[in-house]
């Protein structure tokens, strides 16, 4: 599962749709297992964002 690098808005998106597929698939993003799809959601964004945020 890598995420991309980059700050747009396209880049950021395509990342949350990878991490919500992963969570999807096995119920997992990472190392974590959130209970439930809004928590996967809300754990995908900040992902997204702090990957973002990276140089």
């Amino acid at each position: 599962m890598p995420l991309k690098k980059g700050k747009s808005k396209k880049v950021i998106n395509s990342n949350i749709e990878e991490l919500l597929h992963s969570y999807k698939e096995d119920g997992t993003i990472g190392t974590s297992h959130p209970k439930s799809m809004k928590l996967a959601q809300k754990q995908a964004v900040a992902i997204a964002y702090s990957k973002a945020k990276e140089k």
